[in-house]
């Protein structure tokens, strides 16, 4: 089966299994959903705790130590990955069975599939909040191998805030391995800040600004090339054929005290190489025009900044928590191939519809969603919840309640809408 530009519903542990060959992704983004603004100590909880599954909703995440989580834990033991288990069976006995332990386990058996289907030059970023964040890195070093660790990418996604007792929490974690020694990698700049554009200073007849730098060699190790140029000796930092060719291209400034140096234009310099330290990409405000209202929504800037470094034109990038599809969405913009999985009809449809209204006549596939009656039946045998979710997206509505146990006075959605010269109003949508 042909992957490329789909969206699957479902596990995406049983879906990397079923549909990715090993060795056929080029580059893997994934953002797990994790509760962090909750409690932090709610996610230490053990499994008897009242609040383990109280609150559980469509947006939210859905890790909870339980029997899938034991499978996971004994996945991870039959899997042949030593390091990786004996890592888990570690962070098991120090934590024990709580949340924390079951996040874990459910995304160290994740990461071996997606280590699997990567090529060899292929690359992952997993992007992740500091609540876990440091249990993620060791998980993946036991995966990758510490070797295949590049960089603890820090995106900066707030504001300066406070958060009583403790400074403000507004940075990300985004983990960047690759599976082999020479990921692909294309090296990305950001433009001068205005202090540093101002020192082109000097102007050619065209307008060109430029600033002089250095030609001779001195002091630097391993000498230069000694020879007089148009009257000036000295240890010049290229062969006199060089120093030739930027006299023809106008590229030499002769000084006044019978110096040679060389222009350097602003207008062909690539910029400030990106760092480790991401602020200039804001998180997403409520006026955003991208915004879907999605609570974990990442802006497409961020994701652009990810794919153009560690993937080329064609090649295919994977989501397998895609979300409301930003990465997705950002891949068929840079001209990637792209394969998107959620467990959620809520996401998938918002997805789906994402990308028609971005790229009309976009040629994309769903795999998973209800497609006819006998299907649609199925889904609500199997997950009444699912069912519902998935019909509340077929009227593009949005979901209201989620899977809170109790009476929802019949609303499954909600429609909001501006009748011409009126204030917003808003329909309520039932799925019976």
């Amino acid at each position: 089966m042909n992957v490329a530009n789909s969206l699957f519903y479902g596990d995406n542990l049983d879906l990397l299994r079923a549909h990715f060959p090993d060795g056929c992704v080029d580059l893997v983004y994934l953002d797990p959903p994790f509760n962090s603004r909750a409690n932090y100590n709610l996610l230490f909880r053990s499994s008897e705790g009242s609040e383990a599954d109280a609150q559980v909703e469509a947006f939210k995440d859905s890790w909870h130590w339980n029997d899938a989580a034991e499978d996971a834990f004994d996945q991870v033991m039959q899997s042949g990955h030593a390091r990786a288990f004996d890592l888990l069976a570690a962070f098991r006995s120090a934590l024990g069975t709580n949340d924390m332990m079951a996040y874990l386990a459910m995304m160290a058996i994740r990461l071996i599939e997606l280590h699997r289907v990567l090529k060899a030059e292929g690359s992952l970023y997993l992007h992740c909040d500091p609540t876990a964040s440091h249990y993620l890195k060791l998980l993946l070093d036991a995966v990758f191998g510490a070797e295949r660790f590049r960089n603890e990418i820090t995106w900066k996604r707030t504001a300066a805030h406070s958060d009583g007792g403790r400074y403000g929490r507004n940075t990300d974690t985004i983990l960047f391995y690759s599976k082999g020694a020479k990921p692909r990698w294309n090296p990305l700049f950001t433009p001068y800040d205005a202090d540093y554009a101002a020192r082109f200073r000097n102007r050619d007849p065209d307008g060109r600004l430029w600033m002089d730098d250095n030609l001779t060699a001195k002091g630097l190790s391993g000498g230069g090339y000694h020879y007089a140029y148009k009257g000036v000796t000295s240890y010049w930092r290229m062969p006199v054929e060089t120093m030739e060719r930027l006299d023809r291209e106008g590229r030499l400034h002769f000084t006044r005290t019978g110096g040679i140096r060389l222009k350097r234009y602003l207008d062909e310099a690539r910029g400030s190489p990106v760092q480790a330290l991401w602020s200039d990409i804001p998180a997403l405000n409520s006026q955003a025009q991208e915004r879907l209202c999605y609570p974990t929504q990442k802006p497409i800037a961020l994701l652009e900044r990810i794919i153009a470094a560690s993937s080329d034109p064609g090649d295919l990038v994977l989501d397998p928590f895609c979300g409301c599809g930003t990465a997705v969405h950002a891949a068929e913009k840079l001209g990637r191939r792209w394969a998107g999985i959620d467990i959620t009809h809520l996401a998938i449809g918002l997805i789906e519809k994402r990308m028609r209204d971005a790229f009309p006549g976009v040629a994309l596939r769903v795999e998973g969603t209800p497609r006819d009656c006998a299907s649609a039946a199925d889904l609500a045998r199997r997950d009444p919840y699912q069912f519902q979710w998935w019909a509340v997206s077929m009227i593009d509505a949005v979901p209201f309640g989620g899977r809170r146990k109790g009476a929802d006075g019949g609303i499954d959605g909600i429609i909001y809408f501006r009748p011409e010269g009126r204030e917003t109003a808003r329909a309520l949508v039932s799925v019976k």
